[in-house]
């Protein structure tokens, strides 16, 4: 039993000496710099690469966007008329709070605004979509307000995929 304990010990202490250390710096963005260009251009990837996220968030109880939601909004609707095949399902989602129905109909007047949105910068109605979720997929786990305001949320989905 010691010999396995100090083996698990051994490996353990491996494990952590071999991790590289921080340096401060965003990992994420430095790959994504590496990355530039390399999404296929009109797919889920290249929005996210072009417009840095596929989401907007909602205050508790709240579906009408703010500044910030607006502003991403518009990224999106520039990369869709860059990409003219590009068609997209807008999905609300809420936090777990309300009930199933209720949390349903504040998804969908979410995903609403943001479709209409999108058709008011002169998206075409036939490329977007909208959908709710509701309550049902959470992105984050949790019964806090960091993980509620992370949930309340609409999220835009490429719906086709690009030939290449």
């Amino acid at each position: 039993m010691r010999i396995l304990l100090t083996a698990v010990l051994a490996l353990f202490v491996a494990a952590c000496s071999s991790t590289p250390e921080t340096t401060g710096q965003n990992t994420s963005s430095s790959a994504n710099a590496n990355n530039a260009g390399s999404a296929v251009p009109g797919s889920q990837a290249h929005l996210e690469q072009v417009t840095s996220t596929d989401r907007v968030l909602f205050g508790y109880d709240q579906y009408a966007l703010t500044p910030d939601a607006q502003a991403q909004v518009a990224l999106w609707a520039d990369w869709m008329k860059a990409n003219p095949g590009a068609k997209v399902l807008v999905e609300g989602h809420t936090d777990e709070r309300g009930t199933r129905d209720y949390n349903l109909a504040l998804g969908a007047r979410r995903s609403f605004s943001v479709e209409q949105a999108l058709v008011a910068r002169g998206i075409d109605s036939s490329r977007v979509e909208s959908t709710s979720f509701g309550k049902e997929r959470p992105a984050v786990a949790g019964s806090n307000e960091q993980s509620w305001a992370e949930n309340r949320r609409a999220v835009v989905v490429v719906t086709n995929s690009p030939s290449s």
